[in-house]
């Protein structure tokens, strides 16, 4: 199951839980002097919960380095007599692959998709590397 900081599931979360504890109870209210408890109750315990799930999960993840980055060296190796890193781009789609080239035959090993300089910049803290070239 994802979790719910992972998903941007947050905000739908508390305006559902707003909503039924506070806006709909408060509109009752105006009209009718009426005050539904149950969905004041129904609200507020929908909140809390949303609460301690939020902070449990920002607590595990607060400082800790992803999961693909610590086991990416051990799953993907880097031997660089034998291979050189490289970023392939499509011509086409613009989609870029970093990954390693083997100097023997010329085989692409990809390591992981790169969307934005902060994606190149982790593949090459990952791999301590200098630079990367762009191929096309």
């Amino acid at each position: 199951m994802r979790k719910i900081n992972s998903i941007n599931f947050g905000p739908q979360w508390i305006f559902l839980s707003l909503l039924i504890g506070g806006i709909i109870p408060g509109g009752v209210w105006v009209i009718f002097h009426k005050v539904l408890w149950w969905m004041i109750g129904i609200g507020g315990v929908s909140l809390l919960i949303f609460i301690i799930i939020f902070s449990v999960e920002m607590k595990q993840d607060f400082g800790k380095v992803p999961y693909y980055q610590k086991k990416l060296k051990e799953t993907i190796p880097f031997d660089p007599v034998t291979q050189y890193p490289v970023i392939k781009s499509s011509i086409c789609t613009g989609e870029k692959m970093a990954g390693f080239m083997s100097r023997i035959d010329g085989k692409f090993t990809e390591v992981m998709l790169i969307q934005s300089e902060a994606d190149k910049r982790k593949f090459m803290d990952i791999y301590d590397l200098d630079e990367v070239p762009t191929l096309y």
